[in-house]
């Protein structure tokens, strides 16, 4: 796992929705705007699952996700990638319970899929697209 910077946080926290891409075992693509993605800490990132269904089998059968977050104040654009662990009980599920109770109560909360940042690249436009960050 990478640790994130405060500036790649800070993105992450002005995006939402938030378009999260996976992949089928085959590896056929798949993007979902998700609401509910906030930063648990530098290296964690958790997501709300409420309507997933394709996005829940693909990560059942591959749990990577990647996703992009742009700052047009900033001008700045990171793409994170991670592996996700799907938990549908516990500590971390009534906490993402909570937070999701908080906005919008009448929401399902099928799983919190906690993402382990691994990677984290450029994603603006121009020479430095595409760079590793992380």
């Amino acid at each position: 796992m990478v640790k994130m910077t405060k500036e790649i946080m800070e993105t992450i926290a002005k995006q939402n929705p938030v378009p999260v891409a996976t992949s089928s075992a085959n590896g056929t693509p798949n993007v979902a705007l998700v609401g509910f993605l906030k930063v648990m800490d530098p290296e964690t990132i958790l997501i709300s699952d409420n309507f997933f269904f394709k996005t829940e089998d693909n990560l059942k059968h591959n749990p990577k996700v990647a996703f992009v977050v742009y700052d047009s104040y900033t001008k700045k654009c990171f793409q994170i990638k991670g592996s996700v662990k799907m938990i549908t009980d516990g500590k971390i599920y009534e906490e993402m319970k909570h937070w999701v109770d908080s906005a919008m109560p009448n929401m399902p909360k099928k799983a919190a899929v906690v993402v382990h940042v691994e990677e984290v690249y450029n994603s603006m436009p121009g020479p430095h697209a595409g760079e590793k960050v992380l």
